[in-house]
């Protein structure tokens, strides 16, 4: 059982779910205008866009694991599941059955809320994992963005589903008010470009530590293409170009769109996004071996879950401070 969890990554997938789990009652609920609006996607079929979410994402971490076991060997010889604790056969009929899940239920909460075309996103998941498994991650750049791009849709997909029953309900009147749940919208957005940027650099450091695994099977990654010092400073302007874009928000949008300040936002992105970055852009820059590499990794799945924590903040604030 132990090795079925680390195949599927469970931890990962409880990150998934919380992430959803927060947009949905920490950001959309209380961003409602009034107490009298109310989400309209019950909260068995939220549970089941999770669960979609989480068996496509499982099939992912499957089909990976099943394509890399060469690669793997070298990069992380101890963490080898497929073809030693689960057989190949089994691994792949886990991943089938899994994406037939996981697209069957989208499908089903597609036609729910009467937007059929919204099931698209989740072939195209299925797709793109399976295709970044099999060829994407060996290019250049195309695997980084890929899983870049699927980490972002993980919060968006949330507000993509809530929005057009939102819109049924209450459409009427917020017209009345010559308004929209555009705003709702935008808020979930900016978490999907903070998994979006986030993700692309933990990409590109995973790539960093795995390059002599990577270059022995002839793969096209950032660093093999590009070589390391080139790779770093990539890496510290994703970096660099991150915290500005955090602290350009900060006051631009948030510290200041209440009657009082917000130093509460103000000092959770200093002590819990920008100071970690800039460890993060040393501790790259410093880096010589696989071992720094890696806990360059860790620092950014950090990062990544302090970015999603922060919807804990926004609900503080709109329920108790504004």
């Amino acid at each position: 059982m132990k090795k079925i969890i680390d195949l599927i990554r469970l931890p990962n997938l409880l990150i998934i779910a919380f992430t959803q789990y927060a947009m949905r009652y920490l950001i959309m609920e209380p961003l409602l205008p009034t107490a009298s609006f109310s989400l309209q996607f019950s909260n068995l079929h939220f549970f089941l866009l999770v669960m979609a979410t989480l068996f496509i994402a499982a099939a992912g971490y499957i089909i990976n694991d099943y394509f890399d076991t060469r690669t793997d060997r070298i990069n992380k010889p101890d963490k080898v599941v497929v073809g030693i604790s689960v057989n190949r056969r089994t691994a792949m009929t886990m991943h089938t059955i899994f994406n037939l899940i996981g697209v069957g239920i989208g499908i089903y909460l597609s036609i729910h809320i009467g937007v059929v075309s919204v099931s698209f996103i989740f072939f195209l998941t299925a797709g793109l994992l399976w295709f970044y498994s099999t060829n994407y991650k060996r290019q250049f750049l195309v695997g980084n963005l890929t899983v870049a791009f699927l980490t972002a849709m993980v919060p968006l997909i949330v507000v993509l589903f809530e929005i057009p029953m939102l819109n049924k309900e209450y459409g009427a009147i917020m017209l009345q008010y010559n308004s929209s749940f555009n705003y709702i919208f935008i808020w979930v957005a900016g978490f999907s470009i903070f998994a979006f940027l986030t993700t692309l650099i933990r990409e590109i450091i995973k790539d960093t530590e795995d390059f002599e695994g990577d270059a022995a099977y002839g793969m096209k990654t950032l660093p093999i293409v590009a070589r390391i010092p080139l790779t770093k400073a990539i890496l510290a302007v994703l970096i660099t170009g991150t915290v500005f874009l955090l602290v350009f928000i900060l006051v631009k949008f948030i510290m200041f769109s209440a009657a009082q300040t917000d130093y509460i936002s103000l000092t959770y992105f200093a002590a819990f996004l920008v100071i970690p970055f800039i460890i993060l852009l040393t501790l790259i820059l410093i880096a010589r071996d696989k071992a720094d590499y890696h806990r360059a990794s860790v620092l950014i799945k950090l990062i990544m879950l302090f970015g999603v924590m922060y919807s804990a903040v926004v609900y503080y604030l709109i329920k108790f401070w504004i």
